[in-house]
């Protein structure tokens, strides 16, 4: 079982940064890949960012070159840093944890890009 608790989302004005982070506990060795996924009101969740256990990242092509995924393996905290932040991108947030047997998700954290 993999636990995953995000934080860091709020409301920030157009063109606004934030960084979001995952907190990973449980049986975080199994662990293959994790990502962040968004879901606006009325759409269906997509996939942001990931990041395999080799480090290798993949991004949607909407953030490329706006967000950047990483984690610190220390505390076991996964991160996104979202630059130039829109408001289409209003959206509840989520961290994924991938493992072999199963795909782990936390209770997401709320984004809202507004003025």
């Amino acid at each position: 079982q993999v636990q995953l608790v995000e934080s860091g989302g709020g409301l920030v004005q157009p063109g606004g940064s934030l960084r979001l982070s995952c907190a990973a506990s449980g049986s975080i060795f199994s662990i293959d890949a994790m990502g962040w996924y968004r879901q606006a009101p009325g759409k269906q969740r997509e996939l942001v960012a990931g990041i395999t256990s080799g480090g290798i990242t993949n991004y949607a092509d909407s953030v490329n070159g706006r967000f950047t995924i990483f984690r610190e393996n220390a505390k076991n905290t996964l991160y996104l840093k979202m630059n130039s932040l829109k408001p289409a991108e209003t959206a509840l947030y989520y961290c994924n944890a991938v493992t072999r047997d199963a795909i782990y998700w936390g209770q997401g954290t709320q984004v809202t890009v507004s003025s």
